[in-house]
């Protein structure tokens, strides 16, 4: 009986099993996303999300921690450098499955796996450009300040003794 065994073997013995884990897992940090079956897409998530964790504390012993599970130091070094200062604020939850139907020859069901940091379509972060503003001038001869302060004034005092005009005319 199987009771309060979390953990896949799919359908391999142990060395194997952990050879190709370390493997998608070192895929998955290098590409950002993979596709696979959701059955190793489970297990793979399982097995990643605790070496992401590791990789918020950025010492020695973190490095060579991770290492012993990916076995490839280019892996190490891309979630170290990468990977890490993006998921700094984030408590849990790294990657994201999404199904993508069943596979012709087999039908078995497929899925990616992504880290979630890393899809633009989901991030909520819009990227503001620098907005160039042209600045175009008005038609017309150009006025100095002088000139237009005084026609301004000479408009307004003349606005305003036709309204006292037509005040005294409907009195």
């Amino acid at each position: 009986m199987r009771h309060r065994k979390k953990f896949n073997h799919l359908g391999r013995k142990a060395a194997h099993r952990k050879a190709m884990l370390a493997n998608m897992a070192s895929s998955l940090i290098l590409h950002k996303r993979i596709s696979t079956t959701t059955a190793k897409a489970k297990a793979l998530k399982m097995y990643v999300e605790p070496l992401i964790t590791k990789s918020k504390n950025d010492t020695t012993h973190s490095r060579r921690v991770v290492f012993s599970y990916l076995k490839q130091k280019e892996a190490v070094t891309e979630l170290f450098r990468e990977v890490s200062p993006k998921i700094t604020t984030r408590s849990g939850g790294y990657t994201r499955i999404l199904k993508s139907g069943n596979r012709l020859g087999d039908n078995a069901e497929m899925c990616y796996i992504e880290l979630v940091d890393f899809n633009e379509t989901y991030t909520t972060e819009k990227k503001t450009e620098a907005k160039k503003s042209t600045r175009r001038r008005r038609g017309g001869k150009a006025t100095t300040k002088a000139e237009g302060s005084d026609t301004v004034d000479a408009k307004a005092e003349e606005a305003g003794q036709a309204a006292e005009e037509a005040d005294k005319k409907e009195e």
